[in-house]
């Protein structure tokens, strides 16, 4: 997801909601944002640890969307290391509609 990020959020060591993305050639501005949340898992080396792996956003987007992306902490693999913004459910029209 190309866009722009929030730098607040990026000072405080989390990734930058973006202000604006593409999805399939449409551009999408953040126009407020539903919820936000985090999740976790277990350390991939198999210790008692827990790390924080995804950022979650509920957004409302203009054009009118509801929409939920995330953010993983780690890139999936070094060949796509760029790659950690994902968008995950899309509702037509606006929050509530």
């Amino acid at each position: 997801m190309a866009g722009t990020g929030r730098a607040a959020a990026m000072a405080r060591g989390e990734p930058g909601l973006p202000e604006r993305f593409t999805w399939r050639e449409t551009t999408y501005r953040v126009a407020g944002v539903i919820g936000q949340w985090k999740t976790s898992g277990p350390c991939a080396s198999g210790s008692d640890e827990r790390y924080l792996r995804r950022h979650w956003w509920r957004i409302v987007t203009a054009p009118p969307a509801t929409m939920v992306i995330y953010c993983e902490r780690q890139a999936r693999s070094r060949r796509r290391a760029r790659s950690r913004w994902f968008l995950y459910t899309v509702e037509s029209g606006p929050a509530g509609a």
